[in-house]
C-alpha cells in the first residue's frame, strides 16, 4: 500500500526568520532535509507528501517552494501569508503560479485573539484564496472550534482542513466541549488530519491512551481524515514516521477505518495530488 504523508516539516536554522525550534528543543533543534524524512522513514512506502510551513515568514514559505521543486516525493506545499497585510492577494497571486503550493496556513494556535480569523482586514486574502483554488490548514486549539463554524458559514467555497485533530488536551484526559465542537465540524463538510496526537501526551504516555481520541476522529470524520506524521516535531514523542504509522493504523482499524483511505486517499483528493 501506498502511503502519503499530509503532514510534515522541513526547516535550515539560517532561514531569515526562523523562530521555532529554538535551543529549548534539543532533540529537533538543527536542519532538517527531505533526505532526512525518507531516511527515518525506513520501510514507510511514502509515495508522496505534504510540506507544511513552520515559521510565519514569507522567507520560510519561498524556501520550501525551491525544496519542494527539486524533489519528487514533495507532492504539495502549504505555505504562510500575512492574510491580514494590504499586499496579500497580490502575494496570493504570485504564489499561486508554482504547481505544488495548495494552501495556506495562518498559525491562529499562536494568536491570542481566538477569532483573528473572522476579521474585516483578512477577506481581501481569503478572497484570493478562493480566486485561485487554495485550501486552508487550519493550525487550531479546542477554543477555535466554535469560531471555525461561523468562519464556514462565511466562507463555504474554501476548503479547510483541521490540524492535529485541533490538538485536544490528551494530557490532561479532557474530552469536552472538543468532541462535540469537533464533531459539529467534521458534519459541517471539514476536514482533518490524524497527525500531531503524540506530542500532546505527557512525556512517556503510552500511545494506548490515544484511542478514545483516535477512535472520535475516525467516527466523525470517516473518509475526510487524512494520515499525518508531524515530522520532525514527532521526535517530541520519541517516535518515528514508522512507528505512529503502525499505531495509527492500529488504533484506527478499531472503528473499521479504511486504510487506503486512510492513509493516502483522503490527502490526495484534498491537495489534488497525482500520485
Amino acid at each position: 500500500m501506498q502511503v502519503i504523508d499530509a503532514h510534515h516539516h522541513l526547516w535550515a536554522l539560517d532561514t531569515p526568520g526562523h523562530m521555532w525550534p529554538g535551543p529549548a528543543e534539543p532533540t529537533i533543534h538543527r536542519d532538517f532535509g527531505i533526505d532526512d524524512l525518507i531516511a527515518d522513514a525506513g520501510d514507510l512506502p511514502l509515495a508522496s507528501t505534504v510540506l507544511v510551513q513552520s515559521q510565519p515568514t514569507d522567507a520560510d514559505t519561498d524556501w520550501l517552494l525551491g525544496i519542494a521543486a527539486a524533489s519528487p516525493t514533495i507532492g504539495a506545499v502549504v505555505g504562510w501569508v500575512d492574510l491580514a497585510a494590504s499586499t496579500a492577494p497580490a502575494r496570493i497571486a504570485a504564489l499561486a503560479e508554482n504547481p505544488k503550493l495548495r494552501g495556506l496556513r495562518p498559525m491562529l494556535q499562536g494568536i491570542a485573539d481566538t477569532d483573528w480569523l473572522l476579521g474585516p482586514t483578512l477577506e481581501s486574502g481569503l478572497r484570493a484564496m478562493l480566486e485561485h483554488g487554495l485550501r486552508l490548514d487550519a493550525l487550531v486549539q479546542p477554543r477555535h472550534l466554535p469560531m471555525l463554524a461561523r468562519f464556514v458559514d462565511r466562507w463555504p467555497g474554501l476548503p479547510v482542513v483541521i490540524d492535529h485533530g485541533a490538538k485536544p488536551f490528551i494530557a490532561s484526559g479532557v474530552f469536552d466541549p472538543w468532541r462535540d465542537d469537533i464533531a459539529a465540524l467534521a458534519g459541517r463538510g471539514f476536514w482533518c488530519k490524524l497527525s500531531g496526537l503524540r506530542t500532546e501526551q505527557l512525556p512517556g504516555a503510552p500511545v494506548q491512551d490515544l484511542a478514545p481520541y483516535v477512535e472520535h476522529l475516525v467516527v466523525t470524520f470517516g473518509a475526510r481524515l487524512m494520515w499525518g506524521s508531524d515530522w520532525p516535531v514527532l521526535h517530541l514523542a520519541g517516535d518515528s514516521p514508522r512507528q505512529w504509522f503502525g499505531d495509527a493504523d492500529r488504533l484506527a482499524r478499531r472503528q473499521g477505518a479504511a486504510r487506503e483511505r486512510l492513509f493516502a486517499g483522503a490527502a490526495r483528493e484534498f491537495y489534488g495530488l497525482e500520485c
